[in-house]
């Protein structure tokens, strides 16, 4: 039989874009003239060792690489809420950030447009939470968290609003139930999840997250399948919780498991320059290969079908006139 025809990444993506934009788009933007090379460009990642951070390092070094600015950087933070703050304050010119967060902190609807309203360049991965429990601890279901400490993600993340609502929609925040939540970034819940001082640690990342994997092999995890939360999830808090496989063995020799999974979002103010979201849509679409952390598996990076998949959060103007061109 011969061969089907090969569709590149480019063909892809048009293709994709079609579908996803159609001819609903807004007219394209005016370029700006000169378009000047900003002297700095910053990146508002994560804390050390996380998934945010490595993603924020790869970005920078690559706008920096491809001349988007004379100098790119990433910037160490809590997480999620940390980063809007940042960008919305023109402490940082881009933000990763989890889609719930960044509705929760947009322009209320109806509200005037406001130059520092958040907007999206687009979706650049999938988060997977992870529900995590000593493998010799007895938790087997979400039951059995009654009572228990949970590490729920350092101030300043994601993760916090994120678990707050899991736990919520689980039935633990009411007593005699309730779980105590207590602020613990992603190393320290780990060596509290080890030494016992925490029951279970709530935290969202890419999949494998290697310090993760580390403590897998080292004292044995398990993950609990927090799937089924994701109706009254949604009921309470909106569209943004979907239903993702961690694949068995990505951390040690740990089954697949069910969980809830929240669209990653790269962001910037409204009044960021139309030539540097435009430059910044192009690298995110043709070299999206330098994207990718080498901890990762891969699979939840920057395809065509969930690019433009921004969950409601709207698309920087510029943003929108670039992927129209790409559709051609």
């Amino acid at each position: 039989m011969p061969k089907a025809p090969t569709i590149s990444r480019r063909n892809a993506i048009k293709a994709a874009l079609a579908i996803g934009l159609g001819g609903s788009l807004l007219a394209s933007t005016t370029a700006c003239t000169p378009e000047e090379q900003p002297k700095e460009l910053t990146v508002a990642g994560g804390e050390s060792g996380g998934f945010y951070l490595e993603f924020a390092t790869l970005l920078a070094d690559l706008l920096q690489r491809e001349g988007a600015a004379a100098n790119a950087a990433a910037l160490t933070t809590g997480g999620s809420l940390e980063n809007i703050q940042r960008v919305v304050s023109g402490e940082a010119t881009f933000a990763v950030a989890l889609a719930d967060a960044a509705a929760q902190a947009a322009a209320p609807a109806g509200t005037p447009a406001q130059p520092e309203d958040l907007v999206a360049l687009g979706k650049v991965y999938q988060n997977y939470v992870h529900c995590i429990v000593r493998e010799d601890s007895g938790i087997r279901t979400l039951a059995d968290l009654a009572g228990k400490i949970a590490g729920v993600g350092e101030v300043g993340s994601g993760t916090t609003l994120t678990a707050g609502r899991i736990i919520t929609a689980a039935g633990l925040s009411e007593p005699p139930r309730t779980v105590k939540q207590v602020n613990l970034g992603l190393n320290q819940a780990l060596a509290s999840l080890q030494d016992g001082s925490i029951d279970v640690m709530i935290q969202s990342g890419g999949v494998p997250t290697a310090p993760i994997a580390a403590a897998a092999k080292d004292i044995g995890l398990r993950l609990l399948d927090i799937s089924e939360l994701i109706p009254a999830t949604r009921a309470e808090s909106g569209f943004f919780y979907d239903r993702v496989l961690i694949p068995a063995n990505s951390y040690g020799n740990a089954p697949a498991v069910w969980t809830v999974g929240v669209a990653n979002l790269l962001l910037c103010r409204r009044d960021l320059a139309d030539h540097v979201v435009r430059r910044t849509v192009e690298l995110l679409v043709e070299q999206a290969q330098d994207l990718v952390p080498t901890s990762s598996t891969g699979v939840q990076f920057l395809s065509p079908e969930t690019l433009i998949n921004t969950a409601g959060i709207p698309l920087h103007p510029a943003a929108e006139a670039a992927y129209r061109t790409l559709h051609g």
